[in-house]
């Protein structure tokens, strides 16, 4: 069955987002750079064809990533977002065209970059105020991160005061990693510590503190720096590149290139393999060539546009700067044997088919596992179970299956059938319309998806609630005192139940342990009051993500207005409806999931139910001061002149419009350029105010030129 567009692109975000989630929070990938970067290209691909269906939470549109537990938050000044990916010339030369139509550039305008060796190890963000350093934190989910000022003192690389001239207040970026024999060398150490302690184990011995061996380089920077203890990151081979500008009080420097002299002068260390490049190209393969010989692994170059105020206009899109881009190196490949196939369940019901393999070295790193994304890919593929599979790695992630590699003659194992009952409940799992996915039709029977929900619904990212993480979640919802999200709210009529738990208060032999239950009590009540936003996105809603349920707190501003335009909405062609499609981000599929979550009469009820323990707070709205369009639904029509309109609405989002597709009676202000149209028309009809171009240059702070 061939999928539309609307299914992959919802399929795609799905699987992105799991793998997301394993990489930047868990440390523990789940695939190949190669493959995440496949599935990320047929994304933009899909979503540059049908711009009417791209989702504000896509992948493409945000950064991944969460603060982990143990450490403070850290709030960055300005955030730290990710990079799109070019794969040849041709991306990035089509990268190249993207900013000359922004900046309204002519076609063969010279745009000079500078090119950095791409190091996958942890990005981290250095605060410095009065030119001594304050506060250092990892990119988290690009807004804030961990705060691991104390392990970041560790670095020799860390300048500690900047000799002047200086900013008063300036964020500095960079990359912690660990150098190729060092990692090797230090992943030996952790492999004969592992050993002897599996031999106390064995001997009956005391055991002493866990022992993680690390898979990768990047994984042991990560670990190294996320360690509660300073003084274990003392210990470990860690090393620091500056490359990046944040948040800064005023400009060090016109240029890139300028950025970096200075920073080398601030004693920073800075690739000496960074460079001004005219050829792009040439440069690629040269580092490509270059590779294997370095101290430490690098998946690619980034290429940043060197003009600084050039970079400040053409700003962000979604996730990604537009002034940006990493050309990824060609993938490397090996062969192993697929043992078997897994289906996972995910919290909406979606079956996932995992490959399980002998373990396999490719690219530095030793990988067992790989998405095999749905029934039609391993159909496609023809893969089996005891096939010999090759498989493809760049970067530091594990790989995915590229296809079957077996011997001339081999027998083979039967086709796959591809389950139709859910592993978890028994329930029967069904393709719907041109749906990619087989989803479990269980709903609330389906304890893997009952228990996903609830895992999200406590999420960092949703209601945030301290200490309640998956096992917490599994062991609650297998004792039977947590089957919905409002009985979270309900546990402390529980607690004498809680304490009678092994490790949670019971013969505690840990002052953590008898502090665990009141610590859990305390962290549910510190979150019977919650932003609108986190609330909205931890009902888990399918294809409401964090973005989405920003934009739906913005425009409606409190749950029940945001409930009773939905019931209304459920009419198409209703004022509700055409408001909700005109949010600009929210598509029709995006839309039809909302109204059908709201239509649905037990999710009305568990609603009210978590409703009378939970109070989402109102979104406040954007502060006017002196900007007019704060705040304001503006809609752009026609052909703009002096600038493009990526650009004009770009600089509005900026001053904090919402920027729709439709005009409507909420419509605030009309731009109009030439040939304006039928826009233009209803604004006048409706009465709503209408700006020419010159108009909203001028009340945007824009020059009148």
């Amino acid at each position: 069955m061939t999928e539309g567009p609307e299914a992959r692109i919802a399929a795609l975000i799905e699987q992105i987002t799991a793998h997301d989630r394993a990489y930047y929070e868990q440390d523990a990938p789940t695939v190949s750079d190669a493959e995440y970067d496949a599935l990320m290209r047929e994304l933009r691909a899909l979503e540059a064809a049908h711009p009417e269906l791209v989702q504000a939470d896509s992948p493409t549109q945000k950064v991944s990533g969460k603060v982990a537990e143990g450490f403070a938050k850290s709030r960055h000044l300005a955030p730290m977002l990710s990079l799109d990916n070019a794969f040849d010339a041709n991306d990035f030369a089509e990268f190249a065209a993207r900013i000359r139509r922004f900046l309204s550039l002519p076609e063969d305008a010279p745009l000079d970059f500078v090119a950095e060796p791409k190091i996958d190890g942890l990005s981290v963000n250095l605060l410095y105020e009065g030119g001594r350093f304050i506060r250092g934190a990892t990119r988290g989910d690009g807004a804030e991160g961990e705060d691991i000022t104390a392990n970041l003192l560790t670095l020799r690389d860390l300048p500690q005061t900047l000799p002047a001239p200086f900013p008063a207040r300036i964020e500095i970026r960079g990359e912690v990693f660990m150098e190729r024999p060092d990692f090797l060398a230090f992943r030996a150490q952790q492999e004969a510590a592992f050993a002897a302690r599996e031999a106390r184990k064995a001997a009956g011995e005391k055991l002493g503190p866990a022992v993680t061996i690390p898979v990768n380089a990047r994984n042991a920077a990560a670990g190294s720096l996320r360690q509660l203890d300073a003084g274990i990151t003392a210990q470990r081979p860690l090393k620091l590149f500056a490359y990046a500008m944040g948040e800064a009080s005023e400009a060090p420097a016109a240029t890139h290139w300028e950025w970096l002299e200075r920073l080398k002068q601030w004693g920073f260390t800075v690739n000496p393999l960074s460079a001004r490049v005219t050829d792009a190209a040439e440069f690629q393969a040269r580092m490509e060539g270059a590779r294997p010989g370095l101290a430490y692994d690098i998946d690619g170059v980034v290429y940043k546009l060197d003009r600084l105020d050039w970079q400040q206009r053409l700003g962000f899109v979604g996730r990604a700067p537009r002034w940006a881009i990493a050309w990824k190196f060609a993938a490397e490949q090996a062969t192993t044997r697929l043992l078997r196939i897994e289906i996972q369940v995910g919290r909406t019901g979606a079956l996932t088919p995992r490959a399980v393999m002998e373990p396999v070295f490719v690219g530095g790193v030793t990988v067992t596992h790989a998405t095999l994304h749905n029934e039609d890919e391993i159909a496609r593929k023809d893969v089996r179970e005891g096939d010999i599979v090759t498989i493809q790695r760049a970067g530091d992630v594990i790989p995915q299956v590229v296809g079957v590699a077996n011997p001339e003659g081999a027998t083979r194992g039967p086709s796959f059938a591809f389950p139709t009952i859910c592993p978890a409940c028994g329930s029967h799992a069904v393709r719907e319309g041109d749906d990619v996915v087989r989803r479990c039709t269980g709903g609330l029977i389906c304890p893997a998806q009952t228990t996903e929900r609830l895992k999200h619904f406590v999420s960092r990212r949703a209601m945030d609630i301290e200490g309640m993480g998956e096992e917490v979640i599994e062991l609650l919802h297998a004792e039977g005192l947590v089957k919905s999200p409002a009985d979270i709210f309900r546990l402390h009529q529980h607690a004498a139940t809680l304490r009678g738990f092994k490790g949670w208060g019971a013969n505690a032999k840990r002052p953590e342990e008898a502090k665990k239950v009141p610590n859990l009590l305390a962290a549910i009540e510190a979150r019977r009051r919650v932003p609108l936003e986190r609330f909205l996105f931890g009902l888990g809603i399918r294809r409401i993500g964090e973005q989405n349920a920003k934009l739906l707190a913005r425009h409606y501003q409190s749950v029940t207005a945001l409930r009773a335009r939905m019931v209304e909405a459920r009419i198409i062609g209703s004022e509700a409806r055409e408001e909700l499609g005109s949010i600009q981000g929210i598509g029709p599929a995006i839309a039809t999931e909302l109204v059908e979550f709201f239509a649905e009469p037990h999710n009305q009820e568990a609603l009210d139910d978590l409703l009378g323990q939970v109070t989402p707070e109102d979104a406040a709205p954007v502060a006017a001061e002196d900007n007019p369009f704060a705040g304001k639904a503006l809609v752009f029509t026609g052909t703009l002149e002096t600038l493009s309109r990526q650009e004009a609405e770009a600089r509005a989002e900026a001053l904090g419009a919402r920027v729709t597709k439709s005009v409507s009676k909420k419509t605030d202000f009309v731009v109009v350029g030439a040939d304006a149209g039928s826009k233009a028309a209803k604004a006048a009809e409706l009465g709503v105010t209408v700006l020419t171009e010159a108009e909203f240059r001028a009340q945007a702070g824009l020059d009148a030129g």
